[in-house]
């Protein structure tokens, strides 16, 4: 990462990465050329080289601060104190609001996995890392309710918000939405009774 002298991360990085993220949520990540990144930005080709080695190597960091926003989330409702169910009610309630809100269009991990299928590349790495990650959280929550159960829980939970982010961009996402709260409350309601 590269800073400036005040020891802070560089403005022209910084615009970099929020262009490009904005762009390859939006558009996609293939389809979207360096140049037009460039131009948005308004940096020089030089600029983005000194910051990211390549496209891949941008398209990484663009992963990385969404899966870094994911797990400030997660920590977020983790810092309230609430009880384990709670805070699955919370982080789901998180996932539905992202499906309703304007723009929306699927995960970008889902999204980016559709793009770099290759195992061995370093987004889809990116993607399943981010992924492990995530349904170790969820599972984790759901062994302080029923630790017998909590591997399948998690991974239900984590199939139920996969479905939702597919159908959310596709269908109403008001109701996608309250379908998936519908079912991790079903989650929730089948371990504590």
């Amino acid at each position: 990462m590269v800073h400036n002298g005040r020891g802070q991360v560089s403005e022209a990085r910084t615009r970099l990465l929020t262009t490009a993220s904005q762009i390859f949520y939006a558009e996609g990540l293939h389809s979207v050329g360096i140049d037009r990144i460039v131009a948005e930005a308004k940096v020089t080709r030089a600029t983005l080289y000194r910051h990211f080695a390549s496209k891949d190597e941008l398209v990484v960091a663009y992963l990385q601060a969404v899966a870094q926003m994911e797990r400030d989330l997660v920590e977020q409702a983790l810092s309230t104190g609430q009880s384990a169910s709670d805070v699955l009610r919370a982080v789901a309630a998180s996932i539905a609001a992202g499906i309703g809100s304007p723009g929306f269009r699927g995960c970008a991990f889902l999204n980016a996995a559709a793009e770099y299928p290759d195992r061995a590349h370093p987004v889809l790495k990116t993607v399943l890392d981010h992924r492990e990650w995530f349904l170790r959280a969820v599972t984790d929550l759901f062994a302080r309710i029923e630790e017998k159960s909590a591997a399948s829980a998690g991974r239900h939970f984590v199939m139920l918000r996969d479905g939702a982010m597919a159908a959310g961009c596709l269908t109403d996402a008001t109701e996608v939405g309250a379908t998936f709260l519908a079912g991790v409350e079903g989650l929730l309601t089948y371990r504590s009774s």
